[in-house]
């Protein structure tokens, strides 16, 4: 299920419970000890800016897969550390990047160390908006950048899960799995939210893994089957086609979908029902081309239904993950209160001087 460690930062306190969160992710994604406190070390550092920098915020950490999907077919997973804040946001990040630099009359090297220490590691900050840095430490010897082939390396997928209430699991899923030339990303709302909500929309994350070769529509089918016996979930699945660059979208429910093309957002309409309970007869795809400047987010009905697509400099071509805890965090507001877990999945082009 979708264990997310969801830490309230606002005391130094808090500060060792994130590092006790993060220890206890990485034994969940099965690290070794040198990686393990690589995790602990940027949990910490990334906790302890929160209070010096933006008077606290919240550290999220979760088991996800990788930005960039490795060759082999196997599940390849790491850990992944969130820093949110609503705070005063940093005016030149390469600037708070670089070792040495401090305005809080610390050492300065938190950041950096992060950023060395971590296989990816992007940070995002808007003056008077606040800041989301993120970092993901996976296995020793994985370094999956190196096994990438050149074509899968073109595209990269991201995503934040938040659990309802500071839950210990979230209702909400996302993942993607690749077969050859497909990518397939899902994102899964089990049907309320808590333990059952949860093992619905992992039923449906577990079910996607065998049927990674198949099109989004001949996957809800798979899947629908998959879910019989659980509360069932909301499910929409988009599939990258990387050698011809179409896209395909298939969902059932109320996820969400919009796609960026050039300076405009259209939305991805999903068939009402509910996966593994009542699916509709037939299911449509709706299938568009895919280029340099395109960007998919799916989220779940835990953002608000007006909330504002990511527009400011710098998050079309951020990672992934971090364009999701944005646009979670920049639709959130003490004035509406969350009712559900929410989650943001990402799906983007890798800019041209990456994986």
């Amino acid at each position: 299920m979708a264990r997310v460690w969801d830490v309230p930062v606002h005391d130094s306190t808090r500060v060792r419970d994130a590092r006790v969160a993060a220890e206890a992710a990485a034994a969940l994604a099965g690290l070794d000890e040198t990686r393990t406190a690589s995790v602990a070390l940027v949990a910490t550092e990334l906790a302890t800016n929160l209070l010096k920098h933006a008077e606290g915020g919240q550290v999220l950490i979760e088991v996800v897969p990788p930005a960039v999907l490795p060759e082999e077919p196997k599940r390849a997973r790491v850990v992944q550390i969130a820093a949110i804040d609503h705070g005063p946001g940093m005016a030149d990040v390469a600037e708070a990047l670089r070792d040495g630099f401090s305005t809080a009359r610390s050492l300065g090297a938190g950041l950096g160390t992060c950023r060395r220490v971590a296989d990816d590691f992007d940070v995002h900050s808007a003056p008077g908006r606040g800041t989301v840095a993120l970092a993901r430490v996976g296995p020793a010897a994985d370094r999956t950048r190196s096994a990438v082939p050149r074509q899968s390396a073109a595209v990269r997928a991201g995503g934040v899960n938040v659990p309802f209430a500071g839950a210990e699991y979230s209702g909400d899923a996302w993942t993607w799995v690749r077969a050859g030339d497909r990518v397939t990303l899902l994102l899964a709302d089990g049907l309320g939210h808590g333990p059952e909500a949860a093992r619905a929309s992992t039923a449906a994350v577990e079910a996607l893994h065998r049927v990674a070769h198949l099109t989004p529509a001949e996957q809800l089918r798979q899947l629908d089957g998959a879910l019989r016996g659980t509360r069932g979930a909301a499910v929409a699945l988009a599939q990258l086609d990387l050698r011809t660059e179409q896209l395909r979208f298939a969902g059932i429910g109320n996820i969400g979908a919009r796609l960026r093309e050039g300076d405009a957002w259209r939305p991805l309409l999903s068939r009402p029902g509910i996966v593994g309970v009542h699916r509709p007869t037939t299911l449509a795809e709706n299938q568009v081309p895919w280029a340099a400047d395109r960007l998919l987010i799916l989220h779940s009905d835990g953002l608000p239904s007006r909330w504002v697509p990511p527009s400011a400099p710098g998050l079309l071509t951020a990672d992934p993950a971090v364009t999701a805890a944005v646009t979670i965090r920049d639709a959130s507001s003490s004035a509406r209160p969350v009712r559900d877990d929410t989650t943001v999945a990402v799906l983007t082009p890798a800019p041209p001087d990456r994986p």
